[in-house]
């Protein structure tokens, strides 16, 4: 069990998972640049939050809801969670992450709404087997099944982003597609800081390659 002060936020994980080096930036180094698509989110999510609690038949709806897990020692908020009433008349969870853009190709998405129906389930005391992705680019819903490979991934993450950010150290820039999606680019400069990482590595080879000719 952890406690209070050792808690990391549930969204740390979709960084990392997405990519460490911009986990490290804003949760480490504490850097952090709006850009046109993190204010769309930024207010998609208060578009959300601000809807408030409703009920409908059999479908009860609670929005910005504080989560926490001492077990994994994670805290942050739900979107949405949903509670259906099912035959036997128990209220099921079922909590919904919204995001401003499409499906991604990682588990960063998925890994973030099953921590949220792990919390749920210690808070509440009940099984969350699902939740669901909702992508506004899209405008479509997608189910996550919180499957045991789903659940390992996600401990394993939360180990990863702690040691991480135990040890205070920012992992090197790797160029990669995902970075042109990333709002932290002239804070990150993958690009650049990679290239001179090459020509520094060439520069050594060829050094090397001169002292150890006869």
């Amino acid at each position: 069990m952890y406690s209070e002060d050792d808690l990391i936020m549930i969204s740390a994980l979709q960084h990392y998972a997405f990519c460490p080096r911009q986990c490290a930036l804003i949760h480490i180094e504490q850097i952090w640049t709006e850009s046109g698509l993190t204010a769309e989110g930024r207010l998609l999510h208060e578009r959300v939050h601000e809807a408030g609690n409703e009920s409908r038949g059999d479908l009860r709806i609670a929005r910005g809801v504080q989560l926490r897990s001492l077990k994994l020692g994670l805290i942050g908020m739900a979107d949405v969670i949903e509670f259906h009433k099912t035959a036997s008349g128990i209220w099921q969870p079922f909590p919904v992450e919204y995001k401003r853009g499409k499906p991604k190709h990682d588990h960063s998405d998925s890994i973030q709404i099953c921590a949220q129906g792990i919390c749920l389930e210690e808070m509440l005391g009940c099984p969350i087997p699902r939740g669901a992705l909702f992508y506004g680019k899209t405008k479509r819903r997608h189910e996550v099944e919180f499957d045991p490979a789903l659940r390992d991934e996600l401990k394993k993450t939360v180990d990863d982003v702690r040691t991480m950010l135990e040890k205070g150290l920012t992992p090197e820039p790797i160029f990669a597609k995902r970075c042109g999606n990333c709002s932290l680019q002239s804070e990150c400069l993958p690009k650049t800081i990679s290239r001179h990482k090459s020509a520094k590595r060439y520069l050594s080879g060829m050094i090397k390659n001169y002292e150890e000719t006869p």
